[in-house]
């Protein structure tokens, strides 16, 4: 079902999803799988699945600035430009429409549509172990995760099973395997260079990347064409989105409806029930105000917005925001740092080519600080992602020449080399944090204003990541290697999270272990805002897992009375 209209106005279902990303998709899906009648409210337009992907299928030469962006459009969104081309633009917002205030450089990449950033994510799905849900406790810092893996390694399973992950079992304590579609292979120089790293005896290897690029045909999806056009929208349904899987899974069963164009201007709190009634939303197109009821409510409007919606929402039982009693609602934002890295030049296997274009690449899975007593002067860890593939003719700059020795040029394959970064984990500052200023959007909403910046451990890792690059090139026999720091701020890798952590304790966290808010038992926020650490995986697994795992209990909670 699909609403605009003021008939819907003040119409009361089971459940309320706030935005209908990674996250949002999933607690809909589930929710309506569970009978509850759900409404989705999506800020942005609508995306269906194949229809709303205009540009899947063009060439590079169909584009009139051949996928090169404008001035104008870098002058209008100078920070999503940064991440986007002509082929996928239309799936991000525009900067000076949906303004934001920077205290330092911190770059918030964002998708206003049905789907959110699960059209443009990078499908990298790795599992958190008790290495990094017992890190905090162990280590003193910030709170303690109020579960361990056992809690959530089921529920692992139930998401990956359903998105198709396709990858290879690896037996690491460190990074737990999960359930696979047949990997991806790599080629030939990447082969290369894990023989060398298992063969170092410093106990590190490579493996293909997990990702929920399927492998073979799945649940009516797929399978992945190794186009390597995913952030377009795939038609094929060859990688897993909102668009393409949990939403029309959730439609399918009769029991959703969907809102887009409304932005979730508060949560409406019952101060005699003491829980959540409902929410107040902002019709984008109408400038009308609506407010609409659930027994249920699901926050998943992403790390910074959720922040965002929790703060302006606001009460005589909750003057600094919904659910703040512990004043830690939009504090210990963190984002991955992805800067440091080397790349090699590789003289060999000039034999061998490589057919399609693979979504994904490799993993070194981490290898620091597993144990105590490693020597670092920085805690925590990290995890190399990277690629290898051989020169094409795009590759060297400023190439010439006329004739058919500049065609040769042009098509004869270079060397092999490889590309490999560091993604390190970032440690919760409290005064990483994102606030409301006095400033107003165009709906009269507070602009959001965001305070982050990486620290002394993060520098140090990357300093570490750097070195250990090049050394591992080094030894694998690449040439004119080069390590390097891009020096990229917070928000680069759009991993955020952490504004609304789950904790043990009400005083000092905002969620318990079932993701509900502490003090209002009948709201729960399962996008990257929970989170309580960032480990140094790609969280958007986590996130599914939680959500999966979090409306299991609001439904049982439900059926006893108990929300």
């Amino acid at each position: 079902m699909f609403t605009t209209g003021t008939s819907e106005a003040n119409a009361t279902y089971d459940a309320i999803v706030v935005g209908s990303g990674i996250s949002g998709g999933w607690a809909a899906m589930e929710l309506c799988k569970k009978g509850l009648k759900t409404l989705l409210l999506e800020r942005g337009r609508n995306v269906e699945h194949i229809k709303d992907y205009p540009t899947a299928s063009l060439n590079p030469w169909d584009f009139e600035y051949r996928l090169n962006n404008t001035p104008q459009f870098v002058k209008e969104s100078p920070i999503q430009s940064g991440g986007t081309d002509q082929g996928n633009a239309h799936f991000f917002v525009n900067d000076t429409e949906h303004p934001y205030i920077q205290q330092k450089p911190f770059e918030w990449y964002r998708g206003y549509h049905m789907g959110g950033r699960s059209l443009t994510w990078g499908r990298q799905c790795y599992r958190l172990s008790d290495l990094d849900f017992e890190a905090n406790a162990k280590e003193g810092i910030a709170v303690d995760w109020p579960i361990r893996y056992k809690d959530i390694a089921p529920w692992y399973a139930y998401v990956e099973r359903y998105i198709g992950v396709s990858g290879q079992k690896e037996n690491l304590s460190q990074l737990p395997d999960g359930e696979y579609l047949p990997a991806m292979e790599l080629n030939c120089i990447e082969k290369h260079l894990d023989d060398t790293l298992r063969k170092s005896g410093h106990d590190r290897l490579l493996t293909i990347a997990r990702v929920a690029n399927l492998s073979r045909g799945w649940d009516n999806r797929g399978p992945c064409m190794n186009r390597n056009l995913c952030s377009r929208g795939c038609p094929f349904g060859g990688y897993f989105s909102s668009n393409s899987s949990t939403i029309p899974a959730a439609m399918a069963t009769g029991n959703l409806t969907i809102r887009p164009y409304s932005v979730v201007a508060d949560v409406v709190y019952d101060e005699q029930k003491q829980r959540a009634k409902g929410v107040r939303i902002i019709d984008t197109l109408s400038n009308e105000h609506f407010e609409y009821h659930a027994k249920v409510v699901f926050l998943n409007a992403s790390t910074i917005a959720t922040a965002g919606l929790l703060l302006n929402s606001k009460s005589h039982r909750f003057p600094n925001g919904f659910g703040n009693d512990s004043g830690e609602v939009g504090h210990n934002l963190m984002d991955h740092h992805s800067s440091a890295g080397a790349h090699g030049v590789h003289s060999g296997y000039k034999e061998f080519y490589y057919k399609g274009r693979r979504p994904c690449g490799f993993l070194i899975p981490r290898f620091r600080n597993l144990k105590p007593g490693d020597g670092l002067d920085y805690t925590r860890g990290y995890n190399i992602q990277g690629h290898g593939e051989r020169a094409e003719w795009r590759d060297p700059i400023g190439i010439t020449g006329f004739g058919a020795d500049f065609k040769k040029k042009l098509t004869h394959p270079g060397p092999w080399t490889v590309w490999m970064a560091g993604w390190g984990e970032c440690l919760p500052y409290h005064d990483n944090q994102i606030s409301l200023s006095d400033k107003k959007d165009k709906w009269g909403l507070p602009i959001i204003n965001i305070d982050f910046s990486f620290r002394d451990n993060e520098n140090k890792m990357m300093a570490d990541i750097r070195k250990t690059s090049g050394e591992m090139l080094d030894a694998a026999g690449f040439k004119d290697i080069d390590t390097f720091n891009y020096g990229k701020p917070g928000g680069s890798t759009v991993h955020e999270m952490g504004t609304a952590r789950m904790g043990r304790d009400p005083k000092t966290s905002v969620l318990n272990g079932n993701n509900q808010v502490h003090a209002v038992k009948n709201v729960f926020i399962t996008d990257g805002s929970c989170m309580t650490s960032s480990a140094s995986q790609n969280p958007s697994l986590t996130y599914m897992a939680l959500t999966a795992r979090a409306v299991d209990f609001a439904a049982d909670e439900l059926k006893k009375g108990n929300l």
